[in-house]
């Protein structure tokens, strides 16, 4: 599938104050209300790094999403990896892995309707994970599903699955807190890209099976951990 040529929106070789400056200026540009077509195929991003850090590792796992039935047929996945291009610096994690993705993305043969990230969507302190950022690059709805709080408070959730609170950060509603399994860790969702918070969350529920995450990213968090994972040429 095509992703936007680099010039698009910026380069990447930014220092820290200008990425910054930039996640501003790009928050300005999300949307955070339904535009997604009839979605026929979800994609899972995990995003890693191998070589103690010097390289840059992108799983993309495509499902195709049947409203009866079996939901969760894989119908394309891969791998891509490269150089890193910016140091890990707080608050933007988002320039250091989306160009991987992209590479990742632009493998595939098949574009789908709506991408899951494990990762932060608008839940940033500038509004801008890197579920925001891709779903920018992409111009596709994506939605931010992240194993950890990166900003904001919320109140107690409750114990059983399906339990949720609003996490709120400088009196904004900015994704929110899920128990995805019962008395297990919950999860922070929180739009990306041309998707509401309610829609955000609802994806989300869709996709739960029997473990922690759904399934778009817990099948690309498992095909990434296989250091032995080939890319596609």
């Amino acid at each position: 599938m095509s992703v936007l040529p680099p010039e698009t929106l910026h380069e990447w070789n930014l220092a820290p104050a200008d990425a910054m400056a930039l996640q501003s200026r790009l928050a300005r540009r999300v949307v955070l209300e339904d535009r997604i077509a009839p979605v026929r195929h979800v994609a899972g991003v995990d995003i890693g790094f191998e070589d103690d850090g010097a390289t840059t590792r992108a799983a993309v796992v495509v499902l195709r999403w049947r409203e009866e039935g079996a939901p969760f047929e894989v119908v394309e996945q891969v791998v891509y990896r490269e150089p890193t291009r910016m140091a890990y610096i707080p608050g933007l994690l988002s320039f250091r892995e989306t160009p991987a993705a992209l590479g990742a993305f632009a493998r595939l043969e098949t574009r789908p309707e709506l991408v899951m990230v494990d990762g932060q969507g608008i839940a940033h302190p500038r509004r801008l994970g890197v579920a925001s950022l891709l779903g920018l690059w992409l111009d596709l709805p994506a939605i931010g599903i992240a194993k950890s709080r990166l900003c904001g408070r919320h109140a107690e959730v409750g114990e059983t699955r399906g339990e949720r609170v609003p996490l709120e950060h400088k009196g904004e509603v900015i994704g929110t807190v899920l128990r995805s399994r019962t008395r297990v860790k919950p999860l922070y969702v929180s739009p990306g890209h041309r998707v509401s918070q309610a829609t955000a969350l609802e994806w989300t529920l869709r996709f739960l099976y029997r473990t922690k995450l759904p399934e778009p990213t817990r099948l690309a968090d498992r095909l990434a951990s296989r250091r032995d994972a080939p890319g596609r040429p």
